[in-house]
């Protein structure tokens, strides 16, 4: 799966997707896709991730509590 980064609009590549759905793992294996080569994987923040079309992430891959109500 491929995500965007929100500052740069770099792509990366996922590696695991279960780790970005698990809302307890704030961070993910991921590959820059600049250049020809294949980089090395890197861990990037999922709060600096979005979908390719500049969509957020679902709020359940970032918050276990996602359920609580803070009213």
């Amino acid at each position: 799966m491929l995500l965007q980064l929100k500052d740069t609009g770099e792509l990366v590549k996922i590696l695991e997707i279960q780790e970005l759905i698990d809302p307890n793992s704030d961070i993910v294996q991921a590959q820059d896709q600049e250049g020809q080569e294949e980089q090395q994987p890197e861990n990037f923040k999922k709060e600096n991730l979005v979908f390719p079309s500049g969509e957020d992430l679902p709020r359940c891959w970032l918050d276990a509590d996602y359920r609580q109500d803070n009213a």
